[in-house]
């Protein structure tokens, strides 16, 4: 959920709103008691909580998990086992035999 930061133009007091994107917009002001509060234009900050998150976002250090991993590529044994699909290797089948 988003965090909003209001401000009353009565008596200057700010406060940060954990809300919802579908919750009204506060205008009381818990200082004063007056509907003066107005909604700054600030960096929204948000919290990412429960599972599905990667552990290493927000975490400066300890072991990191979640990681993608460099794979090595398989090792081809030797150019000669490459097909190009004409028939010359031996995991090709026998070409046909051509008829006169």
């Amino acid at each position: 959920m988003p965090i909003y930061e209001y401000r009353c133009q009565s008596c200057n007091h700010e406060l940060e709103v954990m809300q919802k994107l579908s919750d009204p917009e506060l205008s009381d002001c818990p200082g004063c008691g007056k509907p003066a509060l107005k909604k700054l234009i600030s960096v929204v900050g948000f919290r990412l909580k429960g599972g599905g998150w990667y552990e290493t976002d927000f975490k400066k250090g300890g072991a990191q998990k979640n990681v993608a991993k460099e794979e090595t590529a398989p090792k081809e044994s030797s150019a000669s086992t490459a097909c190009d699909g004409a028939g010359g290797c031996a995991a090709c089948p026998a070409p046909a035999a051509a008829s006169s």
